[in-house]
């Protein structure tokens, strides 16, 4: 049989076909621009606010272009404009398919055709056939032309009569009909094609054909060819493989900030950022400026200078040197120059965030160090290095307001920079006459003062380390490394500041067995946005907490990341100045235990990545504890309980008034203390025991040596810089 194509010649079935090719890209496509991202177990509140200032830069208009051009970036114009008409159509497509009138084909049935039930006779077959051949054979009929019949039409009502007759009636026939639905046997197929036909009437059949070769063809290939090798070029940090590869080669053990900045300056996205103009347009007169500057302007060492001129590569000798510019704020005098210089450094903060995650590979401290430092920088366009000025965070803080408030304070003399808070704790009339003597204006320290009350600057209230549910760090268990601190900005008055609850300073474990309260989501609260008039992006401000060993200078436990915590930590008052609301966060870290018992000194570093000189350091010190001798000290423990009614002491108890020990206490002590014995017998058979004089006391000693200092178990440690160590490590490390 043959084979039959039917269009959609009335337009009612090609609505399905579009809805459906449309769906398959629209539904993806919007999936990934509302995603949120992964957060795990918690959930953050609020939009995120930014800190009230009245300050704008002398640029404002090339930065507030550029933030705009970077807004449109993130947004992904594209893909938003794509997901709208795919939603559009599909509403169309939906509208189509609800007020088209669709018909649908009738199937051959010869009880319809005679007018018999299906449950008539053979008998009863044969009367209706030849009371309907009486009245509809063509020799006894007329057409009738007020109905619009033809003698054509008369004959084919007969013919489906006589073929529903021998279809229940003729074996052959009704065979031919119970197999393929019809008297006559099988029919041929058709296959029907969701499009109108004037698509293909009329000779428009060939151009149809090309645009579906296109569309399948070409189109659908390259996209799919693009997404992948798209998804192939780049890493999990969203940078190009070649940029990946290019600062590898960069990395050193050792790295300042200056380092960083010639390793993030290799990334192959700045070719397409300097595409628009010539990468060696303006860049003579670029370098010269760059090199002229004062060093500690520019924050330039000697090597510095040198990498900026021994680059062949005209596109990365420009972004150095226009990097460079940016942390300087030097006024390049072109409005090309200035746009280019504004527009990289959010390309090189995220540049500088994959080094971050390159540095972390190796472990080494000091790139890792210096990558936060730099973040710092480009966030505060602050230059680098050891000559950078925290006070230029302030709005109006020159560099020279900056030099000349230092030189007239003890900082000057020791040769140190003032941080903003250092500045802020100041007196007030103190702070005032420095600024007046350096050139500041009195409404422009309020405003310099105004906005330094409002930075989240994360004061440590106390760390330590902890098992959840355990009263000793045993080896190779999860660790949590607790950190409480509150935002307390820059210049608040102790008198503002409340006393801390002693409650909120613990971090109480949920109960053994409640799981709705171990499962418990815990709200996130963000973080104002950080100010950073400068930086053409907005930038969410993130802590990173990790512990050093000093000696090997490495990284012994990696970063973990916040920026949204479980408390608030500012309130707008109504007017659009943010306050502190002095909450108690918690930060924890969860890492694995080290396998052997014994003292473990770390350095804790808390750095913040948008402002410069809100780092925190301190000593740690965790104490991993012999499983045996542990077990044996908690038996001890709980063998301490109300002495025996019956006694001396406990008859000596009652007078007083205190409690004393039951039957059932006693029973419950008589147990412990078999276990006790149990577990000690357990230890002697193992040789633990054989320590010292092999007296009893033996039991309980941790295996480190006997002249460490003791330690508590979940205190942080404040021992001087000299001793910040690992202590009683193990041959071969933990790390």
């Amino acid at each position: 049989m043959s084979s039959e194509y039917n269009y959609d010649a009335d337009a009612q079935f090609f609505p399905f076909f579009v809805l459906t090719i449309t769906s398959l890209i629209t539904v993806p496509l919007t999936y990934t621009l509302l995603r949120a991202p992964s957060s795990g177990a918690a959930t953050t509140t609020k939009k995120t606010s930014h800190i009230a200032s009245d300050f704008t830069p002398s640029d404002s208009s090339i930065i507030d272009t550029q933030r705009a051009k970077q807004k449109r970036k993130e947004l992904r114009l594209k893909r938003i404009l794509t997901a709208v008409s795919g939603w559009l159509t599909i509403a169309w497509m939906i509208y189509l398919m609800s007020v088209t009138a669709r018909t649908q084909p009738k199937i051959w049935n010869p009880y319809d055709i005679l007018d018999v039930s299906l449950s008539a006779t053979e008998k009863q077959i044969n009367s209706r056939y030849r009371r309907l051949s009486v009245t509809m054979h063509p020799d006894k009929r007329q057409p009738n032309p007020a109905l619009n019949e033809t003698a054509e039409g008369v004959n084919d009502q007969w013919v489906e009569i006589v073929k529903a007759y021998k279809a229940l009636t003729d074996e052959d026939v009704r065979n031919n009909f119970m197999q393929y639905g019809h008297p006559d046997g099988k029919q041929s197929t058709s296959f029907g094609i969701a499009l109108p036909h004037f698509l293909v009437a009329e000779g428009s059949g060939k151009y149809v054909l090309v645009l579906y070769g296109l569309l399948l063809g070409i189109g659908l290939p390259w996209l799919v060819g693009k997404w992948w090798y798209g998804m192939q070029k780049v890493t999990k940090e969203r940078v190009l493989i070649s940029t990946a590869g290019n600062m590898f080669r960069e990395f050193r053990e050792k790295m300042d900030e200056g380092d960083v900045v010639a390793a993030v300056s290799s990334a192959m996205e700045y070719k397409e950022i300097l595409a628009a103009g010539k990468a060696d347009a303006g860049l003579g007169g670029l370098e010269k400026k760059v090199l002229d500057a004062d060093a500690e302007q520019t924050g330039m060492v000697a090597k510095d200078r040198k990498k900026l001129q021994e680059f062949d590569d005209a596109a990365r000798r420009k972004t150095l040197a226009l990097v460079w510019a940016y942390l300087a704020r030097l006024d390049l005098g072109d409005a090309t120059l200035e746009a280019e210089k504004y527009e990289l450094a959010p390309t090189t903060l995220q540049m500088n965030e994959a080094f971050v995650s390159i540095s972390l590979a190796y472990g080494f401290t000091s790139p890792v160090l210096a990558s936060y430092h730099l973040s710092q920088s480009l966030v505060q366009a602050v230059s680098p290095g050891i000559d950078r000025l925290p006070l230029m965070q302030l709005p109006h803080f020159t560099p020279a307001v900056v030099k000349s408030i230092e030189q007239q304070t003890a900082a000057g003399a020791k040769k140190e920079h003032l941080t903003i808070q250092s500045f802020m704790a100041l007196p007030t009339e103190q702070r005032r006459a420095l600024a007046t003597a350096a050139g500041l204006a009195r409404n422009q320290l309020e405003t310099a003062e105004k906005l330094a009350g409002q930075l989240p600057l994360l004061q440590v209230e106390k760390a330590f380390f902890k098992v959840q549910g355990e009263k000793h760090i045993l080896p190779s268990s999860l660790v949590q490394f607790v950190v409480k601190a509150r935002f307390i900005p820059p210049g608040t008055p102790a008198s503002s500041v409340p006393a801390i609850d002693e409650k909120d300073l613990q971090d109480i474990d949920p109960a053994e067995g409640d799981i709705e309260a171990q499962k418990k989501e815990v709200e996130q609260h963000a973080i104002p946005f950080a100010h950073a008039p400068y930086l053409a992006k907005d930038r969410a401000p993130k802590w990173h907490i990790f512990l050093a060993d000093n000696r090997q200078g490495k990284i012994a436990v990696p970063p973990f990341t916040f920026s949204t915590f479980d408390k608030p930590a500012f309130t707008d008052d109504g007017t659009g100045v943010l306050k502190p609301t002095f909450n108690v966060v918690t930060l924890k870290m969860q890492f694995q235990a080290p396998p052997q018992a014994g003292e473990y000194r770390f350095q804790m570093n808390v750095i913040c990545d948008s402002y410069i000189g809100f780092d925190h350091k301190r000593d740690a010190v965790m104490n991993v504890a012999d499983a045996s001798a542990a077990a044996v000290v908690e038996e001890v423990e709980d063998e301490i309980s109300e002495p025996d009614e019956d006694s001396i002491a406990g008859q000596m108890a009652s007078l007083r008034g205190l409690p004393t020990d039951s039957e059932a206490d006693r029973v419950k002590r008589e147990e412990r203390q078999a276990r006790r014995d149990a577990q000690r017998r357990k230890v002697l058979e193992q040789g633990g025991g054989d320590k010292g004089d092999g007296g009893e006391g033996s039991d309980y000693e941790s295996g480190t040596d006997e002249d460490v200092e003791s330690e508590s178990e979940t205190d942080t440690d404040t021992d001087s810089e000299d001793e910040v160590a690992m202590g009683k490590k193990k041959k071969g490390g933990w790390w």
